[in-house]
């Protein structure tokens, strides 16, 4: 059966292996997150990133295609030249993918706690009252000096 793994789990999991708040950690998920999309977006027009170790992932171009078909209609259309994402795993990854799947042992501790919420509700309350301290100092508006009034 097919799993899916969000963000969230990726935050709880890192955690864990860094023996980190899970706040903390969600911050720096998200941040990682955005600065890999920022970089694919700005690719102008191809960008290669590669992480030791995981794999590359690649914003490559496609060529334009004068002569598609609509498959509904049977119309000929263009289509221009776009912008997509790729992705090619690590050796060490591939290698770990590459064994059939007769010989792979389930592992129960890696999948473990990916539905449960309670510890991540749980780590973000202990928290949660000073970051909103925190928050609060921050949106309190200083007083800005009032400007002359003009003739």
């Amino acid at each position: 059966m097919k799993s899916t793994i969000t963000k969230k789990d990726v935050a709880k999991r890192t955690a864990k292996i860094v023996g980190e708040k899970i706040y903390l950690t969600e911050k720096i998920v998200d941040g990682v997150f955005t600065a890999l999309r920022e970089f694919m977006e700005a690719a102008n027009p191809e960008v290669r990133i590669e992480i030791r170790d995981f794999g590359v992932f690649e914003v490559k171009t496609t060529k334009p295609k004068p002569k598609a078909r609509n498959p509904k209609t049977g119309e000929i259309i263009y289509v221009p030249a776009r912008r997509k994402t790729h992705f090619k795993a690590g050796k060490m990854l591939k290698e770990v993918l590459k064994q059939p799947l007769t010989d792979i042992k389930p592992r129960p501790d890696l999948m473990e706690g990916l539905d449960d919420d309670e510890d991540w509700e749980e780590d973000w309350d202990e928290d949660d009252e000073k970051d909103d301290d925190e928050m609060e100092e921050m949106d309190t508006p200083e007083a800005e000096p009032e400007k002359p009034a003009q003739s």
